[in-house]
């Protein structure tokens, strides 16, 4: 498939405002969750949707269960992805924000005019059990996926995945870091290219801070102190030595040593506070193309930094 994004129609929605405001156009859950189309698509989901003060179909958003139950019904009915499940404990990911940011790097892409047979071959750094952006960028553009990821439990479950979808096999390609300490060495040929790399780094920088986020993720929600530590994510998932500008950092410093690795090199920064740190990373290791995307969706804002040399 072509590197130039092509937009996609969105699904039809429940009656009512848009939901979700700030996401990307071509970004199909622009609209308001149509429940009925999902549970149509996911039975399974029925149990936990109920009705909000208006009458409206809704769920809890801070029942882990069914959060996971509505990440697989939106797969399965936007994206034809079947048998889409985590093990206990591990990180659930909001759709909408996986494929507002497959966009923009989208974006990013169109701007070197590649060649309209050309199939973008994308790298994803710690693809982790849900293996999201591999399924949302190959349904969404087409491209070829290799994941990483330190974790054997993870890669296991992202392989079952795959297994379930007949055709995904040979477009994702799951391999496993062995050092902890590395991020393109030892699973990235020496002569190997990809037009992209993507990574949604640990933001924490601790253990004790990944709790105190969940304490005051469930405190946001209404409900009282956070009862577990992993509530959204494993560990390694989670946090750091140093959070991500020290995650991105090591990335950039290993991007300098393999430059033509890919064709751009891109990390989100859950942070507005990483950006300078993670730029003067970037100009000590000559990085001849910079840039920044910006991301929002309602009140939340994050950025995408991208470089190349």
């Amino acid at each position: 498939m072509a590197g130039r994004p092509a937009a996609r129609p969105h699904k039809a929605a429940t009656p009512g405002p848009a939901g979700k405001p700030g996401l990307h156009p071509r970004n199909r859950h622009r609209e308001r969750y149509d429940f009925p189309a999902l549970v149509a698509a996911c039975p399974a989901l029925a149990p936990f949707v109920r009705a909000n003060p208006l009458g409206e179909p809704t769920i809890d958003f801070a029942d882990p269960v069914a959060v996971l139950r509505l990440n697989g019904a939106l797969l399965a009915s936007v994206y034809s992805i079947k048998g889409w499940d985590l093990p206990e404990g591990y990180l659930c990911p909001p759709i909408p924000g996986r494929a507002d940011h497959l966009h923009h790097l989208a974006d990013l892409l169109a701007r070197d005019r590649l060649a309209p047979a050309h199939t973008i071959r994308a790298l994803d750094i710690g693809v982790g059990a849900n293996a999201i952006y591999p399924l949302l960028g190959h349904r969404e553009y087409g491209w070829a996926f290799v994941g990483t990821d330190i974790d054997p439990g993870a890669l296991a479950n992202a392989r079952a995945i795959l297994q379930a979808n007949p055709g995904l096999q040979g477009a994702i390609e799951l391999r496993l870091q062995r050092d902890r300490t590395r991020i393109f060495d030892g699973v990235v040929g020496e002569q190997e290219t990809f037009d992209l790399c993507l990574c949604n780094p640990p933001f924490h920088a601790s253990p004790a801070e990944a709790m105190e986020g969940t304490t005051r993720k469930w405190r946001n929600l209404g409900r009282g102190p956070a009862p577990v530590l992993n509530f959204g994510g494993m560990g390694a998932e989670l946090w750091c030595e140093g959070g991500e500008v020290a995650f991105v950092t090591r990335m950039v410093e290993e991007s300098a040593r393999r430059p033509r690795c890919c064709r751009w090199f891109t990390s989100l920064l859950s942070r507005s506070a990483s950006l300078p740190p993670v730029q003067a990373a970037l100009r000590r290791a000559h990085a001849t193309r910079v840039e920044i995307l910006e991301m929002s969706q309602g009140q939340k804002k994050s950025r995408i930094v991208a470089w190349g040399y």
